[in-house]
C-alpha cells in the first residue's frame, strides 16, 4: 500500500491501533455548548524532525507508541469515537478505548527536498493520515536522510488548536520523561449555562443557525480553477510585520500584529475580488478568539487552572463584513479599526457566558459562525503564536525543525493560521487555505510580505 505523486511516494509499512494504557472506563462524554459551535470536520498538523544524533527508526516508533498509549490514558476521549448516544438524544464522545489508528511509513525523498510551500503536493495524502474512524489518526514517516515527519489528524469537534497542542506537548513529555507538564481537564460543569439563561442580542451577530444551501463541488464550480481551494505555506519576516503594525496604527491607536495582519489580509481579499470583476462583493473576515483565560476572570485560581487545562473547544469567532469596493478605498489603519472593534466584542468574560447560554437554547440545532452562514466570501484567521510548538514537541530526539497545521483540501471554508517561526522568533509562519484566485493575487501583489516557505529558510 502506498501513495504516489509526481514528486515522490510514501509506502505504508505497517498499520496498527494504539489503545489507552490501563486504567480506563467505558463512558459517554457529552460535548460542551462551545463544542457545538464547531462543524464536523477534521484538521491536521505535522512536525518535521531532522536526523537524531542517536536511536534507530524502530526505537523511535516504539517510543512513540509506548508513550502514546500512556498519554491516551490521560486524554482518553482521543481513543474513543463520536457516536449517537440514544439515551442522551445527541452525539457524544464514546470513551470506549477503540484506539488511535497509527500508521508507519517510509518516503523515497530526502526531507530537505519536500516542497513545504505547496503542502497539496508534499503533505496532503502522504504525510498526514486520513482519519477513517475515531477522533484521532497518526502517521509517522521516515526519510532516507534519517529525518522524520509526525502527522496527526483530529476531529475538530473534540479539540481546538489549543487542545491539540496540549495533547502533543504532553505526548512529547511522556516520551522524554514519563511526566506531562499539564494534566487535561474534561470537567463539563465549568461550562454549564446559567439558570435562567441570559445573553446579549449581540451573540446573534456572531453565530447563527446553520441552514445548508446547495453548493457545487470543486470540480463543478471552479471558474477555470480560480475557485478551487488550495494550500500554501509562507514565512513573513518580523520587519514586514512591524511595518504592517505601524501602518495599521496610523490612526493614533496602537494595533496588535494580529490585528494588523488580519486587516492586511482582509484588504487583499477585497482587492482580489475587485480585480477579478466581482465588484462590491460582501467580504467577511473572522478571527478565532480563545475564551479560556477570559472565562475564569475573577473566579479564583482553581477555576483558572480548570479553564486553562480544559480539553475541547473554547472559541468564539467574531467577524467583520464590508463591501470589497469600500475596503479597497480604506486605509490600512481604518481597516484595522474595524478589526479592533469587532474583536473587542469577544474579549470579555460576559461574551463567553452569553455564548454558552445562547447555545443552550439551541443545543439540538446545527450552528455556524455567521461569517460563513450566507455563502459570501469569508476567511477565518487563527493565531497559533502562543503554542510554542518548536520548544514543546521534543520527543527525545530534538526540537521540531518545522511544524504547521493542515486543512484537508476537501474543506470548503477559507482558513489562515499564523504560527511561530522555527528559525527567528520575530518572524511568522503563515498557513493559508484559500481559493486559487485569492492566492494568486496575494502572491502577485504582496510577495514582499509573503515569502514561499523553503528549506533554505529552515536550514533543513
Amino acid at each position: 500500500m502506498g501513495f504516489r505523486s509526481k514528486s515522490y511516494s510514501v509506502q505504508v509499512i505497517e498499520n496498527s491501533v494504539v489503545h489507552a494504557d490501563e486504567p480506563w472506563n467505558d463512558h459517554w462524554l457529552p460535548f460542551t455548548n462551545l463544542d457545538l459551535l464547531v462543524p464536523p470536520f477534521d484538521v491536521g498538523s505535522f512536525f518535521c524532525y531532522k536526523k537524531p544524533s542517536h536511536g534507530s527508526f524502530l526505537n523511535m516508533i516504539n517510543t512513540l507508541k509506548t508513550s502514546l498509549s500512556r498519554t491516551l490514558a490521560l486524554y482518553y476521549p482521543l481513543a474513543g469515537e463520536i457516536l449517537w448516544n440514544a439515551a442522551a438524544g445527541e452525539n457524544q464522545i464514546h470513551c470506549n478505548n477503540r484506539g488511535v489508528h497509527f500508521i508507519e511509513a517510509v518516503a523515497d525523498v530526502q526531507l530537505k527536498e519536500l516542497n513545504l510551500y505547496n503542502p497539496d503536493d508534499s503533505i496532503e495524502a502522504k504525510l498526514i493520515p486520513k482519519k477513517l474512524h475515531g477522533v484521532l489518526a497518526i502517521q509517522v514517516t521516515m526519510f532516507p536522510c534519517g529525518g522524520m515527519v509526525l502527522g496527526c489528524m483530529f476531529d475538530h469537534r473534540a479539540a481546538d488548536g489549543c487542545s491539540a497542542n496540549m495533547f502533543i506537548s504532553s505526548w512529547a513529555d511522556m516520551a522524554r520523561s514519563g511526566t506531562p507538564s499539564m494534566l487535561p481537564s474534561f470537567r463539563r460543569s465549568i461550562f454549564n449555562p446559567r439558570s435562567p439563561t441570559s445573553y446579549s442580542s449581540s451573540i446573534n451577530d456572531v453565530f447563527a443557525l446553520y441552514e445548508p444551501t446547495p453548493i457545487l463541488n470543486n470540480e463543478e464550480n471552479h471558474d477555470g480553477g480560480d475557485s478551487l481551494l488550495i494550500n500554501r505555506i509562507f514565512h513573513v519576516e518580523g520587519e514586514q510585520l512591524n511595518r504592517l503594525q505601524l501602518l495599521a496604527s496610523e490612526s493614533g491607536s496602537r494595533r496588535s500584529k494580529l490585528e494588523a495582519f488580519t486587516s492586511f489580509l482582509w484588504k487583499l481579499v477585497a482587492l482580489s475580488l475587485e480585480e477579478s470583476g466581482n465588484h462590491n462583493q460582501l467580504c467577511c473576515v473572522a478571527v478565532a478568539v480563545d475564551g479560556r483565560s477570559r472565562l475564569s476572570q475573577g473566579d479564583g485560581e482553581e477555576k483558572e487552572k480548570l479553564t486553562t487545562s480544559h480539553f475541547g473547544n473554547v472559541l468564539s469567532m467574531p467577524y467583520g463584513e464590508k463591501r470589497s469596493h469600500e475596503l479597497m478605498e480604506m486605509s490600512l489603519s481604518n481597516v484595522a479599526t474595524e478589526v479592533h472593534e469587532f474583536l473587542h466584542t469577544a474579549t470579555g468574560k460576559d461574551h463567553f457566558l452569553d455564548l454558552i447560554d445562547w447555545v443552550e437554547e439551541r443545543r439540538s440545532m446545527p450552528l455556524i459562525s455567521k461569517a460563513f452562514a450566507d455563502g459570501e466570501t469569508a476567511v477565518m484567521v487563527s493565531s497559533g503564536q502562543r503554542f510554542q510548538i518548536m520548544d514543546k514537541m521534543d520527543f527525545g530526539w530534538g526540537k521540531v525543525a518545522f511544524g504547521s497545521c493542515h486543512v484537508p483540501s476537501a474543506r470548503k471554508d477559507c482558513y489562515v493560521m499564523t504560527l511561530p517561526s522555527p528559525t527567528n522568533k520575530e518572524d511568522w509562519v503563515v498557513y493559508m487555505h484559500l481559493p486559487m484566485i485569492h492566492m494568486n493575487y496575494i502572491e502577485a501583489h504582496a510577495g514582499q510580505v509573503f515569502t514561499p516557505m523553503n528549506v533554505d529558510y529552515l536550514g533543513l
